[in-house]
């Protein structure tokens, strides 16, 4: 198994009693794009700070690219902060260039490199305009190109959709996929899980600076029951015994003759709901709704944090 690109073992970091951080422990292998998620206030932008040793953990362990300090590869690493802003008098093409030099890029790579993301990315138009004429969301691109501009290893983008439109958060989702295919490493933070659903290999869900999950989309979404909403106007006890029924609960039971009732099944990853279906049709079951949606992040991320809170109550 090759070396994790990084890795935090029981990372910890505390201002006087509070503990921002808690015993956090990673591990994230090269080429994935893992995903920090959480609400505000949950210790994102702590943990990559103490990655990138802009503040120090006040114990456990921490290695990036095999090194103990974020610094010895400083170089190798692209980072977009949480407080974004640029030097507003420069041009676009050479603000690019200046950070890919500050890298260790020669002028002319860097230039080159700065013409070539601004074209790929819709900013060519924009490349001789001073930063202080564009709008916030462009402002935003030209940070993130200006990260990444130098090809580093690992890049670490601290909330970088925040404040900007559907098109150009579009844009963005397409440069992370472009970057992982290219073999780099790409850690993002945000609190809308939309993005981690669709771009994310790994995801870490913290809450109140504590770990409550980290693993892949589908082994978080297998925290959380599937179900299966059925309407209809017979009875479904035969289905209780239907392998792959955990559960039936009544949503709403019929009240007259002939009107409808509604339950919710929940059913285990071996049960395929197209078959739940075929089942019903076959046991002349007439069905008036059945629904079946997978737990989304945001589903997973309530329900994880309710169970971390009431661990008698949840489920683990």
């Amino acid at each position: 198994m090759s070396q994790a690109v990084l890795s935090l073992n029981n990372v910890v970091k505390t201002y006087g009693n509070f503990k921002a951080v808690d015993n956090v422990s990673i591990s994230i292998p090269k080429g994935s794009i893992y995903g920090f998620l959480g609400p505000n206030g949950a210790g994102k932008t702590t943990t990559i700070r103490m990655i990138l040793e802009i503040i120090k953990p006040s114990s456990g362990e921490i290695s990036v690219l095999g090194h103990p300090s974020a610094l010895d590869v400083r170089n190798r690493i692209g980072y977009l902060p949480e407080e974004k802003g640029l030097y507003k008098k420069m041009k676009v093409w050479a603000i690019i260039q200046y950070f890919a030099m500050l890298k260790g890029m020669s002028k002319t790579t860097a230039r080159d490199r700065a013409w070539e993301l601004l074209e790929k990315y819709g900013l060519k138009d924009f490349a001789e305009s001073k930063v202080e004429a564009l709008s916030k969301g462009m402002a935003q691109k030209v940070q993130v190109l200006s990260a990444v501009a130098h090809n580093p290893e690992l890049v670490i983008l601290d909330e970088p959709f925040s404040g900007l439109d559907p098109v150009n958060q579009t844009v963005l989702e397409n440069l992370i996929n472009d970057l992982a295919a290219n073999g780099q490493t790409v850690i993002f933070s945000t609190h809308v899980m939309q993005h981690a659903e669709r771009l994310c290999d790994h995801i870490l869900l913290i809450a109140k600076g504590r770990k409550i999950f980290d693993g892949t989309i589908t082994e978080a979404r297998a925290t959380i029951p599937r179900r299966v909403i059925l309407e209809c106007n017979h009875e479904i006890e035969s289905l209780r015994l239907l392998p792959g029924i955990n559960s039936i609960e009544a949503m709403h039971s019929a009240q007259e003759q002939g009107e409808s009732s509604s339950w919710i099944l929940q059913i285990s990853e071996e049960l395929n709901p197209q078959n739940l279906l075929r089942t019903c049709f076959e046991r002349g079951i007439a069905l008036n709704r059945f629904e079946f949606t997978e737990p989304s992040l945001h589903d997973v991320f309530v329900h994880l944090v309710e169970s971390d809170a009431n661990p008698k109550e949840g489920t683990h």
